[in-house]
């Protein structure tokens, strides 16, 4: 009996190593491909590094956004799939523990009384039994399922950082929108008064028989346009806050904003090595994560192959004669069962197949994401290199439009310029100064993305 009793200890021994060695602990992906920005890195700290509240120094917008992290119904939709996450979590950690359960019952029946079995009485039965079961796991599985909890929490956890820097970001674009909308509704109204006095000044002169009522009419349909153009910007203007009321979950209504560059943007574009965009990205994390799982779910595939060991015990006592202060009987019982699969009908083979082959498709989005992230961080250096230059060449333009302006207005008034050449002058000083503010804010919105690419916005 004891060299049966070695055998089965021995036998045991080698199942749990054996189990223990089906799997292995998720390594993290940590290789980034060369060059994966498209050019060399920018050794500077990268401004991702930055809080949203250092990036976004605008106290008005600082308030915009903390509303909206607090009140946006996706924030808060994210925040209870960590939450549901966490208590899954919970329950994978308590799954190493045996499972009680109590489980009392009674019942009343009839019994013969007397030796002659000439009368019927009542007899009261009860069963107060306490039950224990445990899976021990000697192949690993509910390690395993522990880790993959967790890797599916890490998921939550990452989708829910990539909310609120999505939010984010859409609150900062729809804010800069309206200050740039704000910016064009003054050069608009500022143009309107000018255009205004120009008109005065053609009509004058057509009064003094020195132009054509064609140059009024060209003028004043001209003046009109911009009148159009002024009414379009405001109901614009209406419309963006009507989108950002929705993002913070409010009635529409105005929106308070500061002026137009009155409150600047981070001038640096450091963007850090490769390395830290897979630490700061939730995307890429994300896609760690998914792959962990996936790799977790391998592992519980080939676990499925090897044993499953559980333990069983029963406590209690039971009474038929209706005496519960001298329990009938005492229960007590304890079995162990050792389950080996043998023949599945191939399903635990095409499990593992399946587990494989979307752990090797999982990899490749992982790959995908990262290639993709580079090659976001790249368009948007671009982009801020590109607003940047041209924002140079848009003061100069503006500025010599300005002059020529003033100097053809001054032409026109003594009769030495037509009014063609007033009205050319005008409209080209508009559209400049237009796409100098059209510019600027493409420049600040190339810089938000590129905060965004680089992983800013998660704290």
């Amino acid at each position: 009996m004891k060299r049966y009793n070695a055998y089965i200890a021995i036998l045991l021994a080698v199942v749990t190593f054996t189990g223990c060695g089906v799997y292995k602990k998720y390594t993290p992906q940590t290789e980034t491909p060369d060059n994966l920005y498209g050019q060399a890195p920018d050794q500077q700290a990268s401004v991702a590094e930055l809080s949203w509240r250092e990036f976004f120094t605008d106290p008005v917008l600082q308030q915009l956004i903390n509303t909206a992290l607090e009140k946006n119904t996706d924030i808060k939709s994210a925040r209870l799939t960590v939450e549901k996450a966490q208590a899954s979590l919970r329950a994978a950690k308590l799954a190493y523990l045996p499972s009680l359960t109590l489980a009392p019952s009674a019942s009343i029946g009839t019994t013969m009384l007397g030796a002659a079995g000439s009368g019927t009485g009542a007899a009261y039965t009860y069963n107060i039994p306490l039950q224990l079961d445990w899976n021990i796991g000697i192949s690993g599985s509910v390690t395993v399922n522990k880790r993959k909890s967790q890797a599916v929490l890490e998921q939550a956890q990452a989708q829910q950082q990539a909310m609120q820097a999505n939010i984010i970001s859409a609150v900062a674009q729809q804010y800069f929108m309206l200050q740039l909308l704000d910016r064009q509704l003054e050069v608009l109204v500022q143009t309107d008064s000018l255009w205004d006095v120009s008109l005065d000044t053609q009509r004058a002169l057509w009064e003094n028989g020195k132009t054509y009522s064609t140059a009024v009419n060209q003028m004043e349909s001209s003046n009109l346009n911009v009148k159009m153009q002024i009414i379009d910007t405001r109901r614009s203007i209406v419309s963006i806050e009507n989108a950002l009321c929705k993002l913070l979950v409010q009635t529409p209504q105005h929106i308070q904003r500061t002026k137009w560059g009155q409150y600047t943007l981070p001038e640096r574009f450091g963007t850090g090595v490769p390395a830290t965009l897979l630490e700061n990205r939730p995307d890429i994390r994300l896609a760690d994560k998914v792959l962990a799982e996936a790799f977790y779910n391998t592992a519980a595939a080939k676990a499925a192959f090897y044993p499953s060991f559980s333990l069983s015990g029963l406590l209690g006592w039971t009474n038929g004669q209706g005496a519960i202060a001298n329990p009938g009987a005492l229960l007590m019982q304890a079995a162990a069962s050792l389950v080996q699969p043998i023949f599945a009908l191939g399903k635990l083979k095409a499990n593992l197949k399946i587990a494989k082959l979307s752990q090797e498709d999982r990899l490749n989005q992982y790959v995908q994401t990262v290639i993709n992230a580079g090659n976001q961080v790249n368009e948007c250096l671009a982009d801020c290199q590109t607003a940047q230059k041209k924002d140079l060449l848009y003061k100069q333009q503006v500025k010599v439009l300005q002059d020529a302006y003033t100097g053809t207005h001054e032409l026109m008034d003594v009769g030495k310029a037509s009014y063609l050449e007033v009205l050319t002058a005008q409209e080209s000083l508009l559209s400049a100064q237009l796409n100098e503010a059209a510019n600027l804010y493409n420049g600040s919105q190339a810089l938000i993305a590129l905060y965004i690419a680089l992983g800013g916005g998660t704290k």
